[in-house]
């Protein structure tokens, strides 16, 4: 029997349940592993960095089953295999799973048209993710639905992607977050957080959401209990956008933005007078 659907919840940067996970994250300092593409690697690892985290990125010799087993979280962003072989990926969530470390998917591209690549990832999300990160087009494509990614774009809405997505997250026992206008995170029990806020000038500043995910895994390395982990993946969105839109204030364009995106993430205490 599937669970029953639950009435969606909201969530902002000043809900008592973002405070906790920003600070336990600045506080334990986590070591977070990502292999990630090498255009998004100097903003994941600056976005990381700003948060408390303590990122490394990258395949070097015996990082990713060395690094996997031993990091507080991994992310893995397909588009990575740009840089990183598909091997030393699997290497690394395996090397996670075998250690009991949480890791999060980003399905980059997926749905694109590229059917080697797609069963890649594939092969990844078998491997059951604790999370799996991505924008509408790419969540419906693993999920089995249509594939209508413009390259790293999404073509579809967040209304047909929910469908796919629960879908999804039950499928794999995964928490599944879809990026769009509005977040969304949704559990393998039904449960659903929907994140307003953030700024369409994120949409602008190429790795914004690779850096997401590789957040994202810093907030699970602080979360040892499994069922904690869905508030902690939507607080994490919600900083993110509240980030977004502190910078968005004084920022004259992307680039800009981008600078002070990094900046404001620094100076969040996940409070209401942010």
């Amino acid at each position: 029997m599937h669970p029953v659907t639950c009435a969606p919840r909201r969530m902002q940067h000043d809900s008592p349940d973002c405070g906790p996970v920003l600070r336990r994250i600045r506080t334990q300092a986590p070591f977070v592993y990502g292999l990630t593409n090498y255009v998004a690697a100097t903003l994941s690892a600056n976005v990381l960095l700003a948060a408390g985290a303590a990122p490394a990125i990258g395949a070097a010799p015996g990082w990713p089953a060395g690094f996997g087993a031993h990091a507080g979280g991994l992310w893995v962003n397909a588009a990575g295999l740009i840089n990183t072989t598909g091997h030393d990926m699997l290497a690394a969530i395996d090397a996670a799973n075998a250690a009991g470390v949480p890791w999060v998917l980003d399905p980059v591209a997926m749905g694109a048209g590229v059917a080697e690549y797609d069963d890649i990832i594939r092969t990844m999300a078998a491997r059951r993710p604790t999370v799996i990160r991505g924008n509408a087009s790419e969540v419906m494509a693993l999920a089995g639905g249509a594939a209508t990614a413009r390259g790293v774009e999404t073509t579809a809405s967040i209304a047909q992607a929910v469908p796919l997505g629960q879908e999804l997250a039950r499928r794999l026992g995964a928490i599944v977050a879809i990026s769009g206008p509005e977040d969304h995170v949704l559990s393998p029990d039904g449960a659903q957080i929907i994140i307003p806020g953030g700024h369409r000038w994120l949409t602008t500043v190429t790795g914004a959401g690779c850096a997401l995910g590789g957040l994202i895994a810093a907030g699970l390395a602080v979360t040892p209990r499994p069922d904690e982990r869905l508030i902690t993946v939507a607080a994490v969105h919600a900083l993110y956008a509240r980030a977004a839109e502190k910078a968005a204030g004084p920022a004259q364009g992307p680039a800009s933005f981008a600078t002070g995106f990094v900046d404001a993430l620094a100076q969040l205490q996940g409070v209401a007078d942010d």
